[in-house]
C-alpha cells in the first residue's frame, strides 16, 4: 500500500491554502485586545480604577437610552485578589458589535457573583449610555437601567443541545462492552500510538497552524478552536470511514471509545495549557470536566450498563441513537448558521484562510497517523485506523463545549462554535480522499 502516495495527495490539499492571510481586526475587538492587555497582562489597577472613575464622574442626566441583545463580558487579572492587582472591568458588547464599558457605582449595585451569573448566557439588557475618553481614547460607557433579562430561546436551545448530545453518548454505550477495552492489554502498541497522536501531537499541530495564519496573536479565539477540535475525542465517524477502508475496526472501535473516556482530563487540561498561555484568553477547566462528566461519562456509562444486563434490547436501539448522533450534529450545525449568519458572511474576518484551516488540520493529522504508524511499523490495517482515529473527531462534544463555554470567556463571534463547524464539515474532504485512497492502493493480502 503506497502511504508515500497518500500522503503526498493530502499536502497537495493542504498547500493549496497556505497563502492565505487573516483578515484586520475590528474595532470593537482591537479595544477588546487593549483592555485586556491593561487587565489582563499588565495587571494596570491604577488604569482599570481611572476608567471606572471616568465614567462614574460623566454627566448622565442627559444619558441616552437603549434597549439591546447581548453579553455581559467580564476582565479580570489571573491574580485577581493579590494585593495591588486591578479589579475585574465590566463590559456590554451587543449582538452589532458595539461595546459598552459598564460604569460600577462606588457603593451598591449588582453583586459580583450577580454579574458572573449574568455573563453565562446572552440577555436583554436596559441602558443608560453616555460617551467619554480616557487617556486617550474614546469609550461608550453604560449604566443598567433596569433588570436584565434571561433570551428564553437561547435557554431552551442549550437544554435541547445537552439532552440531544446526552442521549446520543447513551446510544455510543449501548454499542460498547467492557471487553470493547481489553485491546489495550491485546494491541496496546496501536492504542498508546493513537492517544499521542490525537492528545499530545495535534494540539501541537494546531498551535503551529494558527501562527502560520496568524490566529495565535490576532484571533485568539479562532486559534481556541482549532486547540478545541483537537483536545476532542475521535468520532464514530472515524469508525465508518475505518470500515470503508479497510482497515482495523477493532482497533478503530476501541480507541474511539478510550479517547472518549480520556476526554475527562484531556480536553480541560489541553484547553487549559494551550488556551491560558494565548493571548486575551481564559478557559473554565472546571466547567470543562463538570460538562464532559454529564455528557460523555455518565451516559456512556448508563448505554453500557443497559447493553450488559439488555444485550438484545441495546443492539436493537443502538442504529436508532447513531441516527440520532447524525441528526444532532445537523441541528447544532444548522441553528449555529442561523444564530451566526452575519457572522459568517463576514468575508473580511473569516476568509479563505479560515475556512481552509481546519480541513488542513484534518488532513495533518490523518497524515500524521500514518506516518508515525508507518515509522513504528504497525500492519497496513492499523495504521489505517490510526489516520482516521488522529484526524476525525467529535464534532458534536466540541460544537456542544464550544457553546456552553463561549459567553463565559468572551468569545465575540462565537469562532470556537464556527471553527468546530467548520471542522465537522471540512474533514470529510480528507476523509473520504483517503478511504479512496487506501482501497485503491491496498493489496487484497492488506484488505
Amino acid at each position: 500500500m503506497k502511504t508515500r502516495t497518500i500522503t503526498g495527495v493530502i499536502i497537495c490539499l493542504m498547500a493549496f491554502a497556505v497563502s492565505a492571510a487573516a483578515a484586520p481586526n475590528s474595532k470593537t475587538e482591537d479595544l477588546y485586545k487593549y483592555l485586556s492587555k491593561k487587565v489582563i497582562s499588565e495587571k494596570d489597577s491604577a488604569f482599570v480604577d481611572g476608567l471606572n472613575a471616568r465614567s462614574r464622574g460623566l454627566d448622565w442626566s442627559a444619558a441616552k437610552k437603549i434597549d439591546l441583545k447581548g453579553n455581559l463580558r467580564i476582565l479580570k487579572a489571573k491574580t485577581d485578589g493579590e494585593k495591588g492587582a486591578p479589579g475585574p472591568l465590566y463590559f456590554i458588547r451587543d449582538t452589532e458589535d458595539n461595546m459598552h464599558i459598564l460604569s460600577m457605582p462606588e457603593e451598591g449595585g449588582p453583586s459580583a457573583e450577580a454579574l458572573k451569573k449574568m455573563s453565562e448566557n446572552r440577555m436583554y439588557f436596559n441602558l443608560e449610555t453616555a460617551a467619554g475618553d480616557y487617556d486617550g481614547r474614546a469609550y461608550s460607557f453604560a449604566r443598567l437601567a433596569g433588570e436584565p433579562k434571561a433570551i428564553l430561546l437561547d435557554r431552551v436551545f442549550k437544554i435541547l443541545i445537552v439532552l440531544m448530545l446526552f442521549l446520543v453518548m447513551v446510544g455510543m454505550g449501548l454499542t460498547l462492552k467492557i471487553s470493547d477495552f481489553t485491546v489495550v492489554f491485546r494491541k496496546p502498541l496501536g492504542i498508546v500510538i493513537g492517544v499521542i497522536c490525537q492528545y499530545g501531537v495535534m494540539p501541537l499541530v494546531a498551535l503551529g497552524l494558527s501562527h502560520v495564519f496568524g490566529y495565535y496573536e490576532a484571533y485568539p479565539f479562532i486559534y481556541l478552536g482549532l486547540i478545541l477540535a483537537t483536545a476532542s475525542p475521535a468520532g464514530v465517524t472515524s469508525n465508518l470511514l475505518t470500515h470503508f477502508a479497510k482497515g482495523d475496526l477493532a482497533l478503530s472501535i476501541s480507541l474511539t471509545s478510550i479517547s472518549t473516556v480520556l476526554a475527562l482530563f484531556c480536553m480541560p487540561l489541553l484547553l487549559s495549557l494551550y488556551g491560558n498561555t494565548g493571548p486575551g484568553t481564559s478557559v473554565p477547566a472546571l466547567l470543562i470536566a463538570q460538562t464532559i462528566i454529564v455528557l460523555v461519562i455518565i451516559p456512556l456509562g448508563v448505554g453500557m450498563t443497559i447493553r450488559a444486563k439488555f444485550e438484545k434490547i441495546a443492539l436493537k436501539a443502538a442504529p436508532i441513537f447513531s441516527a440520532m448522533g447524525l441528526i444532532t450534529v445537523i441541528f447544532i450545525m444548522a441553528t449555529g448558521v442561523v444564530a451566526n449568519i452575519d457572522a459568517l458572511a463576514d468575508t473580511e474576518r473569516y476568509n479563505v484562510s479560515f475556512y481552509f484551516s481546519p480541513m488542513l488540520l484534518a488532513a495533518a493529522g490523518m497524515i500524521i497517523g500514518m506516518v508515525v504508524a508507518k515509522i513504528i511499523r504497525l500492519p497496513a490495517r492499523q495504521i489505517r485506523s490510526l489516520a482516521f482515529e488522529t484526524g476525525m473527531r467529535n464534532s458534536a462534544l466540541s460544537l456542544t463545549i464550544a457553546i456552553l463555554i463561549q459567553d463565559q470567556i468572551g468569545d465575540f463571534y462565537s469562532s470556537l462554535f464556527m471553527v468546530n463547524g467548520v471542522y465537522g464539515i471540512a474533514m470529510y474532504i480528507p476523509g473520504l480522499i483517503t478511504v479512496q485512497l487506501f482501497r485503491k492502493f491496498s493489496s487484497d493480502k492488506e484488505a
